[in-house]
């Protein structure tokens, strides 16, 4: 079930609303945990199942990691069956394809098609079994407040990426109030309206560019395109965060931000501290460290984050441009550590330089990101360049691009700064009844593209 669809937003969102905020506390989790199944099931009745045999070995893992002396190997096997799981749904055909063109195999793939929401639920599981490992927090006892952190619906399907420690009281206990169900409408309603008004507009324009070969555009029209879609990942994927963490604050839950306008970032490491920030900091938690991080050597630490980006490239997806966008960034994150380029201590002058160059890279970046392979995404960058021969152009800049669309783009880029920051909380009245205003008008506004639509799938859903 999608957050962006007339059934959620009109029918399941409202009715267990009113079951939740209606009942009394003993029943609060019950309903959610029956709610995020049905949430599950609606769209992927027949992978249900694998998430609930997820939650089944990790509740099991995490009780004999408590109580053995062999710990190490309890967690390891845990873990392992986590990710046989991950790997075979979401990397299979991707094994078996470059076995085939590495060996000249004629090995028979089988169709396998990945679950919805396995890359996260899968590395939430993860965390909750290191966590009872390092002590961090006891073994849940009880299978339904497990089986609840693993598939909480506001955040099963696209993140945040939600650790067992930072959310374990929570499920035990938490506060539902007015306060917070209307600052968590409030969220939902701009990640909405940052997916259907501004994400899905500038998708318009990306997935035409982008579905062209790649030399039958102009430089100028490539970097529409790259732009474009800079933008759509964004405002597509945030909204989503943003979102689910409405969705939580209604029902109680504080979720991690996501997302710190990552845009205005002066380089790639200060970007990965504000972009997708929940799976940055599991890795971080879950792989740096344990790695050794910063504290071993210098060589040790680049080789490190390395292997963070190299693994932060394979999680997105079982295709080379994924791993060559990760390597792509953890070159850049590697070289500012090795000659303290992400240090913010510069004038005004460098601050802007910086800033330039850190665009570029992330823009580069996302080319890699949107294209189908590889050689589409270096043709594409050479045509950004002028590096190659644009030949049978079939379209004008005007075929991309409508007045519609450039007025998106330009309120897209404004918005990616902090220009509006905190602007749901601000409590004098005046400016509070101009912003509830403001969010119904983007509700009805939202409300009515979701009617003129069809299906509206977040980006992330396919990691």
């Amino acid at each position: 079930m999608l957050f962006s669809s007339m059934t959620f937003v009109f029918m399941f969102l409202p009715i267990v609303c009113a079951l939740y905020l209606l009942s009394s506390k003993r029943f609060h989790n019950p309903i959610l945990l029956a709610a995020s199944i049905l949430f599950y099931a609606w769209g992927e009745p027949k992978y249900l199942a694998i998430m609930l045999l997820t939650i089944v070995i990790n509740y099991f893992g995490a009780i004999v990691i408590e109580k053995v002396h062999l710990k190490k190997l309890a967690l390891l096997s845990t873990v392992v069956l986590d990710l046989g799981f991950l790997i075979y749904f979401k990397y299979f055909n991707f094994i078996i394809d470059n076995i085939n063109n590495l060996f000249h195999a004629n090995i028979n793939a089988i169709d396998v098609i990945m679950p919805i929401g396995i890359s996260f639920y899968t590395f939430q599981a993860i965390s909750y079994v290191i966590d009872v490992y390092r002590g961090d927090c006891k073994a849940q006892k009880d299978i339904y407040k497990l089986a609840l952190f693993i598939c909480l619906f506001p955040q099963l399907i696209a993140g945040p990426i939600v650790k067992y420690h930072d959310v374990a009281d929570q499920i035990e206990d938490r506060e539902v109030n007015f306060d917070k169900v209307t600052v968590g409408v409030k969220r939902f309603i701009i990640g909405l309206s940052k997916k259907m008004l501004i994400a899905n507009t500038l998708g318009a324009i990306a997935d035409k560019i982008f579905t062209q070969p790649a030399d039958t555009f102009s430089p100028l029209v490539a970097w529409l395109g790259s732009i474009s879609y800079t933008l759509q990942l964004y405002y597509d994927f945030s909204g989503y965060s943003d979102m689910a963490i409405g969705l939580g604050l209604i029902f109680g839950f504080q979720f991690m931000e996501n997302f710190n306008y990552p845009y205005i970032s002066k380089s790639i490491t200060e970007f990965w501290r504000r972009w997708h920030i929940s799976l940055s900091t599991w890795f971080k938690q879950y792989v740096y460290i344990p790695l050794g991080g910063n504290r071993i050597s210098k060589n040790r630490t680049y080789i490190n984050l390395g292997i963070v980006f190299l693994l932060t490239g394979i999680w997105h997806g079982a295709s080379w441009n994924f791993v060559f966008w990760g390597i792509w960034n953890g070159f850049f994150i590697i070289l500012e550590k090795m000659t303290g380029w992400h240090n913010d201590t510069d004038k005004l002058p460098v601050k802007i330089l910086k800033h330039i160059y850190t665009i570029f890279v992330f823009v580069i970046g996302w080319v890699m990101f949107r294209a189908d392979d590889m050689a589409y995404a270096w043709t594409y960058l050479k045509n950004m360049f002028g590096m190659v021969k644009v030949h049978d152009i079939t379209y004008t800049m005007m075929y991309y691009v409508d007045n519609v669309e450039i007025v998106t783009l330009i309120i897209a880029i404004l918005c990616a700064m902090p220009i509006f920051r905190n602007m749901i909380h601000i409590e004098k009245k005046p400016v509070k009844l101009l912003v509830n205003i403001w969010l119904l008008v983007l509700f009805i506004l939202s409300s009515a593209s979701i009617a003129a639509s069809t299906y509206n799938p977040f980006i992330y859903f396919r990691f």
